[in-house]
């Protein structure tokens, strides 16, 4: 049954493991068919940038750059804020495959619906 599922990511190297799985949960949700988003938003808008990720291993877990990439090649799209972005000064030339600098109203349509939505 199709249907939406979001993951909202708010940090990024301060707290590795919340971000990992964050990208666990998104990768479970977009392989039971779910059209799904990774939200990053505050501090996760840096995951958004290529080679962020390169060195992100947490134990029992597969390297935070492939859960990413394999996101991203089974459907999966990640929405990164657009004002948190800008507020960071990060690279929009640099965004990783997958990702959208998008405004708040972006995500609030996604989640019209009643989609489910998780927070890390």
């Amino acid at each position: 049954m199709a249907g939406r599922f979001c993951v909202s990511l708010t940090c990024a190297k301060d707290d590795t493991d919340k971000s990992t799985v964050a990208f666990v949960i998104g990768n479970a949700a977009v392989g039971s068919e779910k059209e799904t988003v990774v939200f990053l938003t505050t501090e996760g808008v840096r995951w958004s940038q290529n080679g962020f990720a390169d060195d992100v291993h947490e134990d029992g877990f597969m390297p935070l750059k492939e859960l990413m990439d394999n996101f991203v090649e089974a459907g999966g799209t990640i929405y990164v804020c657009a004002p948190c972005f800008k507020k960071r000064g990060l690279d929009e030339n640099n965004l990783v495959a997958g990702a959208q600098i998008v405004g708040g109203a972006v995500l609030v349509e996604f989640l019209s619906g009643g989609a489910p939505s998780v927070s890390f």
